[in-house]
């Protein structure tokens, strides 16, 4: 009876060996990133960034609704806008400088500041320079008031001055701010803007609220700028261009075949075909539009839009559309810019835009391409590799995928406030009448 025990007791521990070994020990599931352990009580632990701002808020702009739509069923391609006065005016002069007369005052190879202060000599008033001022100037002076000659003295001298009555002090420096009082016009604008982006005026702050424009900048910037307000007050025509940029992707393991354009549209709607280093440019008919060529593309292709917006110079100006800012930030294209010189008139006999396009990416110029158009024509850039844009030595991107822009100009007229046709839009005879004065 005793063995009998025994062995049952043995069998009962055995037993319960084996159930031990074949029970998983019970431990916290953790893991270890960059040698710090983390399990679901511990706090995420992030390496120190620096002071930089976020992409999204890099990317934020008012204008970019405006900038980034283009509503292709109501387009037009001639439209007219009430001309309206574009003023700059000067800010942070300071104070009204004494009333004082300036009679016969000569100076001769001196810089602004010292011709200045032999103007003073006698004077309560002082001459601080901001910014160092070397460029020598000459001139002299019959006869005027304080005021205006120091603005000469200063404009000879490339240098802006601001006056503090309570020191008394004439302050001088390279750089000065400005604002531009804008028409309400959002094409004239718009125009503006981008004309200035074209002559690489940056750091804009644009109130859309008042519609006025503060920008800084030194004398050639003054210049610059100058002569944009004057043209655009001037010219009689603004050009504009919508646009709409694709990547596509063969079906197959072939490229797209582009000569099937024309039986699909008829020969009459390829009006030019200009080849650039990269790429081709077509100048079509307006049967060829954003819709037709999706549904051509559509064929042959997957089609993803990848931007898609509007940008406009005075005539005979150039100007720039990022195509990163109306687009995915995670896009390849991001890169590209298309840039745009663009005139309406006489060429050869014949009322044509000559636009010059540009398509470049931070690397440099990829292509360009001359392009002569009718009003109503647009073009339609193709075989741009979307391995243009690859960094990497290494994607999954099909070698036959390729980049297409498709671009409609537009001529906005500017006529006199008083006339019956502002503000409208024309078609028919009323487009050639308009275009043929």
């Amino acid at each position: 009876m005793k063995k009998l025990l025994l062995w049952s007791l043995v069998i009962a521990l055995c037993a319960g060996c084996q159930n031990a070994k074949n029970q998983k020990p019970q431990y916290d599931t953790i893991e270890i990133v960059e040698n710090t352990v983390i399990d679901e009580k511990s706090v995420p632990i992030f390496p120190k960034k620096a002071a930089l701002t976020t992409d999204t808020a890099q990317r934020f702009s008012v204008e970019l609704p405006m900038r980034c739509t283009v509503d292709w069923n109501n387009q037009s391609v001639v439209s007219v806008v009430p001309e309206e006065k574009i003023e700059i005016v000067r800010l942070e002069m300071g104070d009204a400088l004494p009333e004082l007369a300036v009679e016969q005052y000569k100076f001769k190879d001196v810089t602004v500041a010292a011709a200045l202060n032999k103007l003073l000599d006698g004077t309560d008033v002082s001459v601080v320079t901001d910014e160092q001022l070397v460029e020598k100037i000459s001139g002299e002076v019959a006869s005027g008031t304080l005021s205006d000659t120091v603005e000469l003295i200063s404009k000879m001298g490339r240098a802006y001055y601001s006056y503090d009555a309570i020191t008394a002090e004439i302050h001088l420096k390279h750089r000065a701010k400005w604002m531009i009082k804008m028409p309400k016009d959002q094409a004239i604008v718009m125009a503006l803007l981008d004309a200035m982006h074209g002559a690489d005026v940056r750091n804009l702050l644009v109130n859309w609220q008042d519609n006025t424009v503060v920008f800084e900048g030194n004398y050639q910037t003054e210049r610059e700028v100058s002569r944009i307000i004057a043209d655009i007050a001037s010219k009689k025509y603004m050009i504009a261009w919508d646009m709409d940029v694709y990547r596509v992707y063969p079906k197959t393991d072939n490229p797209i075949i582009w000569m099937n354009l024309l039986p699909a549209f008829g020969k009459n709607n390829i009006k030019m075909s200009i080849p650039g280093v990269v790429g081709r440019a077509l100048v079509v008919g307006p049967e060829i539009n954003t819709k037709t060529l999706q549904e051509f593309l559509s064929q042959q292709s997957n089609v993803v839009l990848i931007s898609q917006g509007t940008f406009s110079i005075p005539n005979g100006w150039q100007s720039r559309f990022d195509i990163g800012q109306c687009s995915k930030e995670d896009r390849l294209e991001t890169d590209l810019i298309v840039g745009a010189t663009g005139k309406y008139g006489d060429y050869g006999g014949y009322q044509k835009i000559d636009a010059k396009i540009v398509l470049t990416t931070s690397r440099g110029e990829l292509t360009s391409f001359n392009i002569p158009s009718s009003i109503g024509d647009n073009y339609v850039i193709i075989g741009i590799p979307t391995h243009s844009f690859v960094t990497t030595p290494e994607t999954l991107i099909s070698p036959f995928a390729e980049l297409v822009v498709f671009m409609s100009p537009r001529i906005v007229s500017v006529v006199d406030r008083n006339s019956e046709k502002s503000n409208t839009l024309l078609v028919g005879d009323d487009v050639r009448e308009l275009l043929n004065k």
